[in-house]
């Protein structure tokens, strides 16, 4: 069975009135272990309807295991995980909690990174963008929100200074291929956000000449879809999946026992064998033959095309 930490709020910062800032320490006085840039934790929610597990990247640690900071967003179309960290969390309250796992970690040999986040995508670049700048290493920072929100990025990125970091109000506010192409080589890129604006950074990047091997995505999840059903070939059940939840969760909430790690495509601890329908994949992690063999799906982030999927469950 997978570590855990029990964990207690410690301080609360609403930044605006979607995004509140979490200290996290131990719940019981023991040094929480350490992590490196990049880090996320995996926090189990007591929600009215069964649990949550979701995962939160590591703004800032304490030295010493004193603390951790994640940042949350609160969702919409949240089925009780944001929704619950933001209206019912107080300071004392008490979570349990994964280890922290790292997935994005920073290239030691990149001469240079250059940082794309759109909205909440912001928390795991933070933390990267700290190591290097603690280090005296170059760094540039590009952050994308709506208009409404960017004085609360921009005073997450002061730290960082003019000319370093820069926030954008638009999607369209800045023209990919100009900043690509006047980046040093040795540059390597990290990027969270929308699938949308990740997919647009690879894309650009690699129809410039970029290697894949030198542009790390991130993803919170992939957004829902329309609805669909999953049966289970091993024991035979039938589960819904609506289109504001993710397969993962549904499997996760009719007690369906399986393997899930970084919660956003990127680990392969969930990859799950598909017997019949078409996955709609939003991962990170197979590769694009794998893709297009249809026998492999990531539960945390991909999804049905069409009505049904049938799993080797």
């Amino acid at each position: 069975m997978m570590d855990t930490l029990a964990l207690r709020v410690a301080e609360r910062d609403l930044l605006s009135p979607t995004l509140l800032r979490l200290r996290l320490t131990s719940a019981n006085a023991n040094r929480l272990p350490s992590v490196t840039p990049g880090s996320h934790l995996v926090l189990d929610l007591p929600v009215k309807d069964g649990a949550r597990r979701n995962a939160y990247s590591i703004t800032q640690a304490g030295k010493g295991g004193t603390f951790y900071e994640i940042i949350v967003r609160h969702s919409p179309t949240s089925r009780g995980g944001s929704a619950f960290v933001h209206k019912e969390l107080t300071v004392g309250s008490i979570l349990n909690a994964s280890c922290p796992s790292n997935f994005l970690a920073l290239e030691s040999t990149a001469k240079k990174i250059l940082l794309i986040g759109g909205g909440v995508g912001v928390t795991p670049l933070l933390a990267l963008a700290r190591a290097r700048m603690e280090r005296g290493e170059t760094l540039e920072f590009h952050q994308f929100c709506t208009p409404e929100e960017k004085p609360v990025f921009e005073s997450l990125l002061v730290p960082f200074g003019q000319g370093v970091a820069c926030v954008h109000a638009g999607r369209n506010a800045l023209d990919f291929q100009t900043l690509f192409r006047r980046q040093p080589l040795g540059t390597y890129i990290y990027t969270c956000g929308p699938n949308a604006m990740m997919e647009r950074v690879l894309t650009e990047a690699t129809a410039m000449g970029w290697p894949e091997r030198r542009i790390h995505q991130e993803s919170f999840g992939a957004g829902g879809g329309n609805p669909f059903t999953v049966t289970l070939a091993r024991t035979g059940g039938t589960i819904p999946v609506a289109e504001d939840q993710t397969l993962l969760d549904a499997l996760e909430s009719a007690d369906v026992p399986i393997t899930s790690l970084c919660r956003g495509g990127a680990c392969g601890m969930c990859r799950t064998p598909v017997l019949a329908g078409t996955p709609e994949h939003r991962d990170h992690f197979l590769s694009a033959d794998e893709k297009a063999s249809g026998r492999w799906i990531m539960p945390c982030v991909s999804r049905a095309h069409g009505a049904c999927l049938t799993l080797d469950l």
